[in-house]
């Protein structure tokens, strides 16, 4: 949409041909060159400084922000079934019964 293509470059180049100079336009094209491979060489200097073992221990504690509504539903799907597999497994006779008053046992969710 908001891209360049070769028709808007030629245009550019043209432009700014005719107002520098062919000299002026070729000294600022190296220096361009030149602070862009600066830049460069900056950047992998401190990319080789960084302890990268320390960040991606640190960035898988952090959790994950979803980033659209598909991502949001499944990370909580996802929780929820970790959290059903860690609980502790009961028979189906403790989760059916309960003690009521009376000291007889009842199914939960019967009425008197």
């Amino acid at each position: 949409m908001f891209g360049f293509h070769m028709i808007d470059i030629l245009v550019v180049a043209a432009v700014a041909l005719a107002l520098f100079g062919p000299k002026a336009l070729q000294s600022m094209a190296r220096s361009a060159g030149k602070g862009v491979a600066q830049a460069k060489d900056v950047k992998d200097k401190l990319m080789s400084e960084l302890p990268m073992e320390d960040i991606a221990k640190i960035t898988n504690t952090i959790p994950q922000v979803p980033l659209n509504s598909r991502q949001a539903i499944g990370m909580l799907l996802a929780t929820d079934d970790e959290e059903k597999k860690d609980e502790p497994k009961k028979s189906a006779a403790e989760e059916t019964k309960v003690e009521d008053g009376k000291g007889q046992n009842a199914k939960v969710g019967e009425a008197d």
